[in-house]
């Protein structure tokens, strides 16, 4: 699923809040509101197969509450409006991202060649450690 479908599927889906941002703002800063706190909770996510909702929710398992949203705050401007907009692309990322399957590991052995130079350079290492030892009686 492309992000930008994500964003129009779980635009709607997604509850704010805000409060008041920390940095720059002047004297604006203490009266507005403009921090985004975006919130969506993993059941919402029925358009998805059951498979990749287990994934998202365990992949984003830090963000997850108590009560099974997912959560995002955001105050990197000073409009809310802005930061409304950047909390839903950022959780259509997470979202995104946490739906990649994995690539399954392929099985390799180590060719001829590399286990007998593992083995070469056991004995030498061996050799060298020989002559540390005490002087051979003859």
């Amino acid at each position: 699923m492309k992000k930008s479908e994500l964003v129009d599927s779980i635009g709607h889906l997604i509850r704010f809040s805000f409060a008041r941002s920390g940095g720059p703002g002047g004297q604006n800063v203490n009266k507005v509101a403009s921090k985004a706190v975006a919130r969506l909770a993993v059941a919402d996510l029925g358009f998805l197969p059951e498979s990749d909702r287990n994934r998202v929710e365990a992949r984003l398992a830090n963000r997850v509450t108590s009560e099974g949203d997912i959560m995002v705050a955001v105050q990197d401007t000073r409009e809310q409006a802005r930061n409304r907009e950047i909390a839903v692309a950022r959780m259509a990322e997470l979202i995104a991202e946490a739906m990649v399957k994995p690539k399954s590991r392929v099985k390799t052995r180590p060719s001829r060649a590399a286990r007998e130079a593992r083995l070469r350079v056991k004995k030498l290492r061996s050799a060298h450690k020989r002559l540390r030892g005490p002087a051979a009686e003859e």
